[in-house]
């Protein structure tokens, strides 16, 4: 077999092939037979009809296509591995010749997957600020403790609806004097300050008394997800029909036996700075970790083809559909909440895209640079924590990506954190 290969724009790769007539002829021999197991022929059982009757009734063309179908593929995979070339796409074949007797010529063109051109990625200098921890913030913390912890009482009567206040309240919505369907509500519950209406509601909500009306004037977002109300100006005929606030606790010993296993407030105050001192050192270490691998993917230069960063984008949609669907909501649903569609998105995930793209092509060249490689018992590790997190066994996880062809990924995911966790290991002190 005769392999000529050139290089084109945009990361493409042209194979001119000479695939030799003894194999063209071998392939003819398989599909004749393929098509004489298919077709009917009148006096013959199907796969019995002889090699001339089955060409002519098919024609003899129609078996060499066939013939090329078999032989074609074959030789290409063939002259990838010759060529040590890895390809991110699809090849599309031409036929150059294909006569029997002669040797077959096609060409395949595809995308490669780019070289990288490795940078620094041992002896990093990684900084990360770590959070302070100090009395501002164990305070947030009890704040948030006390918060949750109040207790929820009526407003005094006379009382005016004031910020964070806990109102429930009757409201109808018109535009241009007309009621408008999903305008309406009774009884709803709403919190002075959460911005979960319209910008401008609830402020104008602020001084009202229980049992007065108020006419809340506002005018709909640009973006709001329903077309008919985009932009338009509204009128809501509102009546507050109660006011709740919230009353924290006191700070005390008797607050911290309440909301915790402690039995003194100074014992809670240290268990929260002790927690709060273990979260910060964790996300200066996912920081670093991060930072580090950032570096490296910066140092490298690699051109990254675009069918590469579409199919990351692909992906990233497919998993943003899965959570949706765990949360009950189909993508277009979300997608119309968010006023947007299917383009807009790809396009706020083009650029996460092509930089995770990127590090997982560092990633690669830099575990070949290395001679990284995973081992068996790794990926028996990497079974186990995936049975752990499902609830299944070891064996049962093991099949399932054995029966997908998912063996090449989980090989791939180690490999790649294996790596990430080299480079992290060599910055520098």
């Amino acid at each position: 077999m005769e392999v000529n290969v050139k290089d084109l724009e945009n990361s493409q790769v042209e194979f001119e092939i000479t695939v030799p007539a003894a194999e063209l002829d071998k392939a003819y021999e398989a599909a004749y037979k393929k098509v004489a197991s298919k077709v009917n022929i009148p006096g013959f059982r199907k796969g019995k009809a002889p090699k001339m009757i089955v060409e002519r009734h098919v024609g003899k063309e129609y078996i060499i296509d066939e013939a090329v179908e078999i032989a074609a593929p074959k030789a290409f995979f063939d002259a990838l591995k010759e060529k040590e070339i890895d390809i991110v796409t699809r090849p599309e074949f031409e036929v150059v010749t294909k006569e029997l007797g002669k040797d077959l010529v096609f060409k395949a063109t595809a995308t490669k997957k780019p070289e990288v051109q490795l940078g620094e990625y041992k002896g990093l200098k990684v900084e990360v600020q770590k959070d302070a921890v100090d009395d501002e913030a164990v305070q947030l913390q009890l704040t948030r403790m006390l918060d949750r912890q109040a207790d929820m009482v009526e407003a005094e009567e006379g009382s005016e609806v004031a910020k964070d206040d806990f109102i429930t309240l009757d409201f109808k919505g018109f535009v241009d004097g007309e009621a408008f369907a999903g305008g309406e509500g009774k009884d709803y519950p709403l919190q002075i300050g959460s911005n979960s209406f319209i910008p401008g509601f609830e402020d104008q909500l602020i001084g009202v008394k229980i049992g007065e009306e108020k006419d809340v004037n506002v005018t709909f977002p640009e973006e709001y997800h329903a077309e008919e109300l985009k932009g338009k100006p509204a009128v809501f005929k509102c009546t507050v029909k109660s006011i709740k606030r919230k009353v924290l606790p006191a700070l005390d010993d008797e607050f911290a036996k309440k909301a915790s296993t402690f039995q003194t407030l100074d014992e809670l105050k240290a268990d929260i700075r002790s927690n709060l001192e273990k979260t910060a050192e964790s996300k200066a270490e996912s920081e670093k970790r991060e930072e580090a691998i950032k570096q490296a993917t910066e140092n490298a230069t690699v051109e990254v083809p675009e069918v590469m960063v579409e199919h990351r984008i692909n992906i990233m949609i497919q998993e943003l559909a899965m959570r949706l669907e765990q949360q009950g909501m189909k993508l277009e649903m979300y997608l119309q909440y968010a006023g947007t569609d299917i383009n807009k998105l790809r396009e706020t995930y083009r650029d996460t895209a092509a930089a995770n793209v990127k590090t997982d092509l560092v990633l690669e060249a830099v575990a070949k640079a290395e001679g990284i490689k995973v081992e068996t018992e790794e990926l028996d590790a990497e079974v186990e924590a995936m049975a752990k997190a499902y609830g299944a066994t070891a064996a049962e996880v093991k099949k399932i990506i054995t029966q997908q062809g998912r063996t090449p990924d989980l090989i791939e995911t180690v490999l790649k954190r294996k790596t990430a966790q080299f480079i992290i290991d060599n910055i520098a002190e």
